[in-house]
C-alpha cells in the first residue's frame, strides 16, 4: 500500500473558503497508517508540520470526539473513524448495487473482484469481494494503489478528458513497482488511450511479479468513467491469453450490468 503520510504538495492558504484548522485535523487523522497505527504527539507533529502545541490541540479535539483514544504518551484512531468513510460509501448507491453483480461474477470465475475509484494519482477501493488471497498486498475497502500501474487505475486514467489526463501523466512520478513496470512517459500515454479505446485494460506483472489483473470500467448514465472493476490472478494460474478468452467476456458483461443499473439510479 502507498504512504499516506499527509503532503504539502498543493498547499491551500487560509481564506473565506478554507478552513485551515479542519484541515489540519484532517492532516492528523491521515498521518497514523498500517505503518503509524501508535504516535505520540510529537510524532505527529513531525508527520504533520505542526507545532507540538498544535498537534496536542487536535489530537486530544479529536480525543473529545471520540475520534482518538489515549494510551499513557501514545495516541490511537479509534473505530469511530470509520464513520467518515461510511458517510462516503452510504451516500452514494452504486456500491449496494454493484455488489451483487460482483458476487456473481466472483462465483463464476472462482477469483477476487474489487471496485475502485480514482483520487488523486491513486485508486481507492471502494468494494473487494474476495475469493482467494494471490496478492502479498492486503487489500480492503480504502486501500490505494498507484493509477499508473494498476489495472483499474489505467481505466480510470483512460476516462478522464485529454487535458486531465496530460495533468496526471506530466505529475506522476513513475516508479517501478517490478522489472515489468511501464515507466516511459509516452509508452504509458499510448498505452492509455488504447485502453480508453478497446474499453479495459490488462496489466501484466507491472504491479506486482507474477500478478495479471483486468479491469473494466463502470459508466453513469452519460457514459463518463465513474469506477472501474477488476479481477486478478497469478500467472500460475491462467495465462495472458487464458484471462482474455475466458475471464474478460464475463467481466465486460458485469462491468455493462452494472452500468445499466446505475444508470437508472439517482444521482448518475
Amino acid at each position: 500500500m502507498t504512504d499516506t503520510t499527509p503532503s504539502t504538495e498543493g498547499k491551500k492558504t487560509p481564506g473565506d473558503s478554507y478552513v485551515q484548522s479542519f484541515a489540519r485535523g484532517l492532516a492528523v487523522i491521515r498521518s497514523f497508517s498500517a505503518q503509524h497505527p501508535s504516535q505520540t504527539m510529537t510524532e505527529v507533529a513531525q508527520r504533520t508540520g505542526l507545532t507540538r502545541a498544535g498537534a496536542r490541540r487536535i489530537l486530544h479535539t479529536l480525543h473529545g470526539l471520540g475520534y482518538v483514544d489515549i494510551n499513557g504518551r501514545q495516541f490511537r484512531l479509534t473505530a469511530k473513524v470509520l464513520d467518515l468513510g461510511f458517510a462516503y460509501l452510504s451516500s452514494l448507491p452504486l456500491w449496494s448495487l454493484a455488489e451483487p453483480f460482483m458476487e456473481s461474477f466472483v462465483q463464476e470465475v472462482q477469483e477476487s473482484s474489487s471496485a475502485a475509484v480514482l483520487d488523486d494519482k491513486e485508486i481507492v477501493y471502494v468494494l473487494r469481494v474476495p475469493t482467494k488471497k494471490i496478492m502479498s498486498i492486503t487489500l480492503g475497502i480504502g486501500s490505494r494503489l498507484p493509477a499508473y500501474c494498476s489495472s483499474m487505475g489505467r481505466v480510470l486514467l483512460a476516462g478522464l478528458d485529454d487535458a486531465s489526463l496530460e495533468q496526471q501523466l506530466a505529475s506522476t512520478e513513475l516508479l517501478a513497482r517490478t522489472p515489468h513496470t511501464l515507466t516511459d512517459r509516452a509508452a504509458l500515454r499510448e498505452e492509455i488511450l488504447r485502453v480508453r479505446q478497446q474499453g479495459w485494460a490488462l496489466i501484466n506483472e507491472e504491479l506486482e511479479e507474477g500478478l495479471i489483473s483486468l479491469a473494466a470500467p463502470i459508466r453513469s448514465r452519460s457514459g463518463h468513467v465513474v469506477a472501474a472493476i477488476n479481477v486478478s490472478m497469478h500467472k500460475s494460474r491462467q495465462s495472458v491469453e487464458g484471462m482474455q478468452q475466458h475471464i474478460l467476456p464475463k467481466l465486460l458483461a458485469t462491468a455493462r450490468q452494472i452500468s445499466e443499473r446505475i444508470s437508472h439510479s439517482a444521482g448518475f
